[in-house]
């Protein structure tokens, strides 16, 4: 992509009012445009970022035997009260509204009744078990506090995934298959090493639940970490899950986390609450037990620019920045040589930025700072009459190395 024809324009300075780090950036950026507190656009470069962390997740889920689907936003009254959630007194985020002839209906903050009553159709003997489906889609909660940018929003994409399945054993392998999925998404987007399968309350969906907490200056969750064991409680159960650990409390390190995905193991409650039922190899009718898995998207990328940003701007990890290398054009020479390699890179399928607008060599440096990308390639009139070396600066590190031009294009093509 050339930048004259990039949809995107950087600021120096951040909308008045936006108070999140994160969304500071992404706006500044050229990643995002703010649509009201909450509630964000996700423009060419932030839609790229978003997409590559959607295919790390899509890949990893494939690996669980899991299937890609997309379900309704609207919801039906009916099928939540089955399980008593669609009163407000027990669910205080929906977004709710009512067709024209009145019938009333919500906006989906999550998907569990709905797809149990999906599966209600398809599943039928035990011979259909297991079944493990999921989606990507914006999700809609009446947030009260929507301070956080990115990471808390009224809108968001969210990754659910569900899986139903015969026995306890079964599903309770299949959970603990999930956490080492997560693990591999985690470890891929880069924050892997910082965030812990954590001990949490289920809120509105269960008694208990695993979440996925990274450590971050900038979330709304503190969490008790005992390294050595590998253990994460949070701080809402702290009491009743150390005793349930059996860990000593003045072992456990409080730190600031902020909540990147959550799985729940819901046993038969929710085949009870609706009905999910299968014939098991007796002809005997039996609840399916269920299982929930969500992964946060746009609270990923929300987290990871707050992790890895620095006081020049963002700093993307390499699998999930949208574009691996941003090449520098200075100087006529300059323009047709970074054009040259600009050419070779897309016909060989890499993903490049060639900024190639009219501007002066310091307002392109500063761009391609604050954008963040992995690599800044530097292609000048200068190099050309000289050396014939060009500058390749780390974004991550700052650290610079000089190549000539069959190195540059093996250099990229290895990324």
């Amino acid at each position: 992509m050339r930048m004259t024809q990039l949809f995107t324009r950087t600021l120096k300075q951040a909308p008045a009012g936006e108070v999140a780090r994160n969304a500071q950036l992404l706006i500044r950026a050229g990643y995002v445009h703010k649509t009201m507190a909450g509630v964000y656009s996700f423009l060419p470069l932030g839609l790229r970022v978003l997409e590559n962390i959607k295919q790390i997740v899509r890949e990893e889920m494939d690996k669980v035997d899991s299937q890609e689907l997309t379900m309704s936003t609207l919801q039906r009254k009916e099928l939540w009260q089955e399980t008593g959630r669609w009163s407000d007194e027990v669910v205080d985020v929906w977004f709710k509204s009512k067709l024209q002839d009145g019938t009333d209906v919500g906006f989906g903050w999550t998907h569990e009744e709905p797809i149990v009553d999906l599966l209600r159709n398809y599943l039928k003997s035990y011979k259909d078990l297991p079944i493990s489906v999921y989606q990507f889609q914006n999700k809609l909660r009446n947030e009260l506090r929507a301070k956080s940018g990115i990471m808390r929003g009224r809108e968001f994409v969210m990754k659910d995934m569900y899986s139903v399945h015969a026995s306890k054993e079964d599903l309770d392998n299949y959970y603990n298959t999930v956490i080492e999925a997560y693990k591999r998404c985690y470890d891929r987007f880069g924050i892997g090493d910082e965030t812990y399968v954590t001990f949490a309350s289920g809120g509105a969906f269960t008694k208990f639940s695993h979440e996925f907490q990274t450590i971050c200056d900038a979330g709304e969750d503190y969490i008790y970490l005992h390294r050595g064991k590998n253990i994460a409680v949070n701080e809402e159960v702290l009491d009743e899950a150390v005793a349930e650990l059996g860990v000593d409390r003045s072992e456990l390190e409080k730190v600031k986390t902020a909540e990147v995905g959550n799985i729940f193991n819901f046993g038969t409650q929710k085949s009870e609450e609706m009905k999910l039922v299968f014939t098991d190899a007796d002809g005997k009718e039996q609840y399916a037990y269920m299982g929930s898995y969500g992964i946060g998207i746009t609270r990923v990328m929300g987290v990871i620019v707050e992790k890895f940003a620095d006081e020049k701007g963002l700093v993307w990890p390499e699998n999930i920045a949208p574009f691996k290398v941003y090449i520098v054009a200075i100087g006529d020479k300059g323009k047709e040589l970074a054009g040259k390699l600009y050419g070779e890179l897309a016909d060989s399928g890499m993903d490049t930025l060639l900024d190639d607008r009219d501007e002066r060599p310091g307002v392109k440096f500063a761009d391609a700072e604050l954008m963040g990308l992995p690599w800044r390639i530097t292609i000048g009139d200068r190099a050309i009459d000289g050396d014939g070396l060009f500058e390749v600066t780390e974004r991550a590190t700052g650290e610079m190395k000089k190549m000539n031009y069959q190195q540059l294009l093996e250099f990229c093509l290895s990324r």
